[in-house]
């Protein structure tokens, strides 16, 4: 079984490693994902949304919690170990 992680990437990104880390994933380019975003945008915005939602939900490379988890127990005061 393989260990493959949904993770933002580190090495394969320009903003904050979404469309990176999603082809790093499925092994695709990261250009083709990023180009699936753009069209997104421009057909309705929505890129840009789900973007940051992916940003959120998704941890960084080598990190075991996502940014949303982090603020969630930050907010309810529970340490971020």
């Amino acid at each position: 079984m393989s260990n493959k992680r949904f993770q933002r990437s580190s090495d394969k990104r320009l903003l904050a490693g979404v469309c990176g880390g999603i082809a790093e994933y499925f092994g695709w380019e990261p250009t083709i994902v990023r180009i699936v975003f753009i069209v997104l945008t421009v057909l309705g915005f929505s890129g840009i949304f789900v973007y940051f939602l992916a940003w959120l939900i998704m941890p960084a490379a080598g990190e075991r919690r996502s940014l949303l988890e982090q603020i969630i127990r930050n907010f309810q005061g529970k340490s971020s170990d």
